[in-house]
């Protein structure tokens, strides 16, 4: 398998050296203005690309509809004339030439565009190497570089001019790109101030007094899964949120318990999405809505967004069957492929001193001692937990308030609360309920004196430093994702899947899997609803009518198709190594981020596979989902009761 990637790298940097870059140049004449043509930074094959001419004629006098003649291959283009800027479309096929003439003067310049089948490279190296090494910031920053070196060989004359300007962009370009998003920025100093506050309420002895009141429902594997998973469904509202609150909630009980850290990432990240994505209060309403709203528009349903979004949720079977498999799993006590493994290993591990992993399991255990004499106030830690949860609740409420909403007598009171918090900054509210469980846990620690202003600081900033690894590989995660984005990676997945022609009763399963494919590849469920919505919904509303389908059905599948995207992404999200929320759950739950992926990918495909035969393809048939979702659970529950074994 290295040889082969290596030989693939081999290859790809050979095909890189064979080809001339393309340029940009000014037409220019004797006592007249100058003409600049804009190449956009990238040129992708088969993608439309922009191109503008553009004058240093302040009054744009110069530039007539008819005073320019654009060429590419010898056939004349369509421009448009915009207050002296000429812009033009253009879908470069491969490598072509183009002529631009004005006042007697002519640019000439050859195009060689970025085939859109490299697009996938850069994703699929960093998912190779980390599955392959198990490492994972290498293998981002190669993904990383094969998608720079891929960009700038195609602009640059020179390889070796290419290769330096490649290794200077991952960190000029990308990483700054990625640290420039203000939710990006959010989601970096919320994980930072929850990593702060999980420090201090473990060293100020509340969250072994959460521990001492967990024990008491929480007394074995089973009992302490089932109140991961409790945890994980009662925060439904973000699934941020959820990931690091549960995650480090619970870390130390599973520890004790002798529950894996792959059991209880698995738990965490496959909570946090599914019931976010399917809860009618979250701050994923706001994105969906509006993705469904410009969906609609296009094809003319006088059907509003939030309709859609509920008729849409039944057929929702990915997050349902997830919610349910886990259950299955905690209250049968089964696990099948490497969870078994993994579960088995640490019940062993935690018993066997002699065992090389009990010295990594000691290690990471010393991260929730306390001093001796410290007291176990459960509410030292519950109290700064629950600023988290109702404060991020509060917060939503608030950023997304509209009075108008809140006094339309026509709305239910579910669906006003589903529009606030749809509209609402889910970064701000994160970032002011995170803040504040820090001031009230310092607060609860200082007035009891439990910890000196010093240490409790210390503690503040030890908890900081445990981010740090996490932040990093999520900005190189990030900077992979904005790659993707560049070289239209997903239109190339897009493209490949759908050129064939597909029955409108297999196309959301179809949607599905291409959702899935995405998400994987790209590491984000936003990114891959935002890409899909707009072009999936619109043609399958054009498909089922093509095939002579009523009005009604064409609704049934345009509804599933709309829960087949979320579903998807979700799915996607799941199993790619380079996901956010995946990283996230695996920083939360002190868990190698490989290791997670690699048992948590089994179970994400057993569900994904009742999803469709079970679920999505009866569904487009017309079988209710009061039938479907019951026979979905009694697949699901089969399959664990004889395919699963337990680890004790």
């Amino acid at each position: 398998m290295c040889k082969q990637i290596y030989s693939v790298l081999l290859l790809l940097f050979i095909h890189l050296i064979s080809f001339s870059a393309y340029s940009s140049d000014k037409i220019s004449t004797e006592g007249s203005p100058q003409l600049s043509i804009k190449f956009p930074k990238i040129i992708i094959a088969d993608i439309a690309t922009k191109i503008s001419i553009v004058t240093d004629d302040i009054n744009h006098n110069s530039i007539k509809d008819d005073s320019v003649w654009i060429e590419v291959n010898k056939q004349p283009i369509l421009a448009k004339l915009d207050e002296g800027k000429i812009i033009f479309h253009h879908i470069f096929q491969g490598k072509e030439k183009i002529q631009i003439s004005f006042q007697s003067k002519s640019f000439t310049s050859t195009i060689h565009p970025i085939p859109l089948w490299l697009s996938i490279i850069p994703p699929l190296i960093a998912i190779l190497m980390a599955l392959l090494f198990k490492e994972v910031f290498s293998a981002l920053f190669v993904g990383l570089f094969s998608g720079t070196i891929l960009i700038y060989s195609y602009q640059e004359a020179s390889i070796f001019s290419a290769f330096f300007k490649a290794i200077f962009a991952i960190s000029d370009t990308y990483i700054l790109q990625s640290l420039a998003d203000t939710g990006h920025i959010s989601i970096i100093l919320f994980s930072m101030l929850i990593g702060a506050m999980v420090n201090l309420i473990t060293k100020n002895g509340g969250m072994q007094g959460i521990v001492n009141k967990l024990s008491k429902f929480a007394n074995s594997p089973r009992s302490g899964q089932f109140v991961t998973w409790f945890l994980g469904v009662l925060i439904f509202f973000d699934d941020y949120a959820n990931t690091l609150i549960v995650g480090n909630t619970m870390r130390p009980v599973t520890d004790k318990l002798k529950i894996s850290r792959e059991k209880l990432a698995y738990i965490v990240d496959s909570t946090a999405a599914p019931v976010a994505s399917i809860a009618m209060i979250t701050t994923w309403i706001g994105i969906e809505l509006s993705y469904i709203q410009s969906a609609t528009v296009q094809i003319n349903i006088d059907e509003s967004p939030y309709s859609v979004f509920l008729h849409s949720l039944p057929t929702r079977f990915y997050p349902f069957f997830t919610l349910f498999f886990i259950l299955m799993l905690v209250l049968l006590k089964k696990d099948f492929g490497p969870m078994l493994k993994a579960e088995k290993k640490c019940r062993q591990a935690l018993n066997t001193e002699n065992l090389s992993e009990n010295e990594i399991v000691a290690s990471e255990l010393k991260e929730v001692e306390i001093d001796k004499g410290t007291p176990t106030r459960w509410y030292n830690a519950g109290i700064p937990v629950l600023i988290v949860i109702f404060g991020t609740f509060a917060g939503l409420v608030y950023t997304g308030w509209d009075a108008n909403v809140w006094n339309d007598e026509n709305l239910a009171f579910g669906k006003k609360l589903s529009h606030i918090i749809g509209a609402s900054d889910s970064y701000l509210a994160l970032l002011w309920s995170s803040l504040s469980a820090v001031l009230a846990a310092l607060a609860l620690t200082l007035s009891q004196r439990i910890l000196g202003l010093s240490k409790a600081v210390e503690a503040l900033v030890s908890g900081f430093k445990t981010m740090l690894t996490a932040i990093l590989i999520l900005v190189l995660a990030w900077a992979l994702a904005d790659i993707t984005k560049d070289m239209h990676t997903a239109d190339f997945i897009s493209n490949s899947l759908i050129a064939s022609n597909v029955s409108p009763y297999l196309l959301p399963s179809f949607t599905f899997i291409l959702s899935a494919l995405i998400a994987f590849s790209t590491g984000s469920s936003w990114g891959t609803m935002a890409i899909l919505y707009p072009l999936i919904l619109p043609a399958s509303w054009a498909l089922c009518h093509a095939t002579g389908m009523s009005d009604l059905d064409s609704m049934n599948i345009f509804y599933i198709t709309v829960s087949a995207i979320l579903a998807g992404s979700v799915l996607g999200d799941h199993c790619s190594p380079i996901s956010d929320t995946t990283i996230l759950s695996s920083l939360a739950s002190s868990c190698n981020h490989i290791e997670h992926v690699r048992t948590q990918l089994p179970y994400a495909l057993t569900v994904g596979g009742v999803s469709v035969f079970a679920g999505l393809i009866p569904a487009a048939y017309g079988v209710s989902s009061w039938i479907i979702i019951p026979v979905g659970f009694i697949f699901l529950f089969l399959i664990v009761k004889y395919i699963g074994k337990t680890a004790e």
